[in-house]
């Protein structure tokens, strides 16, 4: 067993589906699947159950998981000893982050980089990407974890994941029942969504837009689990990465998906400027670390 087959042993028991693991991992479904193959061949057991709708671990598989976590944490704190040993970084580093983007625990990794370079002033923005890209693009920020902002240039990217957009609505909504719904359902009809500085924001707009959806936004937040409560509260309908629709603030809610062909993708990634501070490529060095670990 090697770390990276427990890398994706922790990642495909948390996400229950190859495709969305090997995203997390930033590696090919097949290298995935081949890996937790051969895991299963060496240990002689089958580790997941697999089923057209998801991918759940076996009695054995829960039982290899917080071996696996161990390892995994294990081998972060061995790289973080060598990285204290040779790394005596001190000046400043300006993070910022949009709230709720679900690919990685920016206070899990803020947290880590204090305890790793101690002589570093760390300052955290927290806004809504499109913003956050501007500051980036004009300096005042050296890295920023962000949605979208494909409209922003000569910023260095590092994508860290994908997920879809779906529809959250509150049960008693004409279309909880629905077995599909196309965007012509949506026409006219009252959301909630966030401001403009969202990147979501722009991402549900632009969709609407391309499929001729006339929409009523009856309120626009700042907040996620404002947002859900609005949604549960009758007020709208809203357009949310898949995520969203998945934490327990949604729970009651019903989740619908939009025909996947046409229906746009929520991209996070991790942007620098050049210059920026020195410590910047450091905090995106423990960035795969820190996915594991949170994962």
């Amino acid at each position: 067993m090697d770390l990276r087959q427990m890398e994706y042993l922790v990642a495909l028991a948390d996400e229950q589906q190859f495709t969305r693991a090997a995203a997390v991992c930033h590696v090919s479904q097949s290298g995935l699947s081949a890996a937790i193959r051969g895991l299963e061949e060496e240990l002689g057991t089958t580790l997941f159950d697999r089923t057209t709708r998801r991918v759940v671990p076996t009695d054995a598989g829960l039982a290899l998981l917080p071996h696996a976590r161990t390892m995994l944490a294990q081998a972060a704190a061995a790289r973080d000893a060598v990285v204290r040993a040779t790394h005596e970084l001190s000046g400043s580093l300006r993070v910022g982050a949009e709230q709720c983007l679900g690919m990685v625990d920016v206070n899990a990794l803020l947290e880590r980089v204090h305890l790793l370079y101690p002589l570093v002033e760390l300052q955290f923005t927290q806004a809504g990407s499109h913003e956050l890209a501007a500051r980036v693009n004009e300096g005042t920020l050296d890295v920023a974890f962000v949605a979208g902002g494909g409209q922003v240039t000569r910023l260095r990217r590092h994508e860290l994941g994908r997920r879809p957009i779906v529809l959250l609505v509150p049960p008693q909504h004409p279309l909880a029942g629905a077995e599909r719904v196309e965007w012509a359902d949506l026409r006219d009809l009252d959301f909630v969504d966030f401001q403009e500085s969202w990147a979501v924001r722009t991402l549900n707009d632009e969709a609407c837009a391309t499929h001729g959806v006339p929409r009523r936004v009856s309120a626009a937040v700042n907040d996620v689990h404002t947002l859900l409560d609005l949604v549960h509260r009758g007020l709208g309908i809203a357009l949310v990465p898949q995520h969203v629709a998945a934490k327990p603030q949604a729970s009651g809610l019903v989740t619908l998906q939009l025909p996947p062909d046409a229906t746009p993708e929520w991209v996070v990634s991790a942007i620098t400027g050049a210059p920026a501070a020195a410590s910047a490529p450091l905090l995106l060095d423990l960035l795969d670390a820190e996915l594991a670990l949170s994962a």
